[in-house]
């Protein structure tokens, strides 16, 4: 016999509508490398459907006793064989489910009210055995009518397949066993050991008992020998918690800093999630272990929770949540959706009970993970309440949070990037400011909000006119005596839209402060590459534009004594390269990335300083 409508057999031609054609080797190949990710997903579809067997098994017979059927695998290298005491099946079922492609059991009227106990909704999973056998064997006996004979189906990889009935002896018991004989090029997913593992692998949490013997005639060893440790129960408090951070441990490789339960009803959802021990960069999200009715969907689920909780990764197992036609994914619907919302729910209420209950612990975790709840925060009123206090930001008082800081500062300026809190800190902290660096991701919204948990601080951008009002203006005399240098230094600055300004501040070690925001710089490139590309009366329009642009200021500090040596010069060569080479160090005390016209200044000043010096030597 032929699969129907296969290639070996295909249709007659009744000269009116045609069936599709099926080539299995093709299908095969397709499942191979578009619907699953590893051919090891064999053992898993043959568990799935011995799970669903049995409780199909334990509807039938609601009497029985919970772990009164149970699954035997059995792998020697020259077979795998895995054994359930399920419903089975009669030769009808055979005929109907095994030799139609994309047929499945669990879609009939007799258990569809029964469909939300299965874990598959698919039809196509014992097709996956051909990625690593030639040749499939199905002995089964039917459970639901007394004395039926036992049937064996056995199906090949070119699309043909067999059907006989065996007197009952052939399998005393109710239920199925499926050997596969293995092909040599699949070795390494059908030896003893790999069967083992995959084995603990994907039915480590599932309900019904799961042995496995490997061939050497000892015993069978449990592939699940306990149930979940969220479903077992604990003699304190103290020792569930250390059952779940080692059962978190195991499965994911680090002691986490904490374990959350996690319990939504609704959906039959149970499991943990694990902080952290370690920070991540901000977005990157990992996968979470999903399983559903105890079998292992997916490792890399990140569906399951929001983006902001890159801080946890979670273990759950789920009664309700759908599966993709792989089952290795969760299928994007409301119920995904308001469990993700749960979960995160449920996080949420761990940092609150935390923050109330164990200062040493949110301290730990907030050191590690603030930028996480950073980015919670600004979408969060609660949380951003609850903990913006405890951030911490950097600030011209060092690292602090911004409840430390606000106390000390009534006005909060803020910083728009990390070069500008760099080029001002100094020299703001020196003149009493209180300004916070708010280029990094959140910050400076989150800066911004501050205002709301203490209605009485202000908060406001840092403009270089704030900084530069709270810099000593030098006397009219020294004002007077510096004019001709800074006009000198104004010119050669010129070519970078750069003002000169003598003032005094603190520290007296730096000669000069170069202000000038990312937004300025990129107005100015902005206005000069327009006015180049235009001509005539719009170039002209333009250029008055440009001129309007912000500019820079190169701020000389009059207490530095290289500045008061500087503003004596009167040989206006030397004026204006001293005037570069200022301009030059003060960009790179800056730290901001240099302009290839910045990097040949500060050459070329260094140069010509030297060849003054030496000229004078001489």
């Amino acid at each position: 016999m032929t699969l129907p409508h296969s290639p070996v057999n295909p249709p007659a031609d009744a000269g009116g509508d045609r069936t599709f054609q099926v080539d299995l080797r093709g299908l095969v190949d397709l499942l191979s490398h578009h619907l699953y990710s590893s051919p090891r997903v064999y053992l898993r579809e043959l568990l799935q459907n011995a799970v669903d067997a049995l409780t199909a098994r334990y509807g039938l017979e609601p009497a029985a006793a919970q772990g009164s059927f149970g699954i035997r695998l059995f792998a020697d290298g020259s077979v795998v064989r895995v054994e359930d005491d399920g419903v089975g099946l009669t030769e009808a079922d055979v005929h109907t489910f095994l030799a139609t492609i994309g047929r499945s059991s669990k879609r009939t009227d007799r258990i569809a009210e029964q469909r939300a106990d299965f874990i598959g909704q698919f039809g196509i999973g014992l097709l996956s055995c051909f990625l690593v056998a030639d040749e499939i064997h199905v002995l089964s006996r039917s459970a639901r009518t007394p004395d039926a004979p036992a049937v064996e189906w056995r199906g090949r990889g070119d699309g043909s397949y067999s059907v006989r009935t065996l007197p009952a002896s052939a399998r005393p018991r109710p239920g199925t066993t499926v050997t596969l004989t293995p092909r040599a090029d699949t070795a390494e997913w059908t030896r003893p050991a790999q069967v083992h593992a995959l084995a603990r692998h994907f039915g480590s949490l599932l309900r019904h008992p799961v042995t496995f013997q490997d061939g050497t005639g000892g015993p069978g060893t449990a592939v699940n020998p306990e149930p979940a440790p969220w479903a077992r129960s604990h003699p304190t408090p103290g020792a569930r918690s250390r059952a779940l951070a080692a059962y978190g441990e195991e499965v994911f490789g680090f002691a986490p800093l904490d374990t959350i339960e996690l319990d939504l009803p609704a959906v039959g959802l149970k499991g943990i999630a694990c902080v952290l021990s370690e920070a991540v960069p901000a977005g990157r999200r990992h996968g979470h272990r999903v399983h559903v009715k105890g079998m292992l969907l997916s490792e890399q689920a990140e569906e399951i929770l929001p983006e902001w909780a890159f801080f946890v990764r979670c273990v759950v197992d789920a009664e309700s949540l759908r599966p993709t036609a792989s089952r290795e994914a969760l299928y994007e619907d409301d119920t995904l959706a308001a469990v993700r919302d749960a979960l995160a729910e449920h996080l949420r209420a761990w940092i609150a009970r935390t923050a109330a209950s164990d200062p040493d612990l949110l301290s730990r975790f907030l050191q590690i993970h603030h930028l996480a709840v950073k980015s919670l925060a600004v979408h969060d009123d609660e949380i951003l309440r609850m903990l913006l206090p405890w951030l911490p930001f950097e600030t011209t008082d060092g690292h602090a949070t911004l409840d430390e800081f606000a106390r000390a500062h009534r006005t909060v300026l803020v910083t728009s990037s990390v070069e500008e809190f760099r080029q001002i800190a100094s020299i703001a902290s020196a003149a009493g400011l209180g300004v916070v660096n708010g280029g990094y991701t959140y910050d400076r919204e989150l800066v911004h909000r501050l205002p709301e948990i203490r209605p009485e601080v202000s908060v406001a951008d840092l403009d270089p006119g704030t900084l530069t009002a709270h810099l000593d203006p030098v006397d009219r005399e020294t004002e007077l005596a510096a004019a001709a240098y800074l006009a000198l230094a104004r010119d050669a600055l010129a070519v970078f839209d750069c003002d000169v300004a003598l003032r005094t501040f603190q520290p007296a070690t730096a000669p000069a402060l170069l202000l000038d925001s990312r937004e300025a710089r990129h107005e100015r490139t902005r206005s000069q590459l327009a006015r180049e590309q235009q001509g005539g009366l719009w170039g002209d329009i333009l250029g008055h534009l440009r001129q309007e642009a912000p500019r820079a200021q190169l701020i000389l500090n009059q207490l530095n004594p290289l500045v008061r040596t500087a503003v004596t010069i009167d040989e206006p060569e030397l004026a204006r390269t001293s005037a570069e080479a200022l301009y030059g160090q003060a960009a790179m005390l800056s730290r901001r990335p240099l302009r290839p016209a910045e990097s040949s200044l500060i050459n070329r000043s260094f140069l010509d300083l030297l060849a003054h010096a030496l000229r004078k030597d001489n």
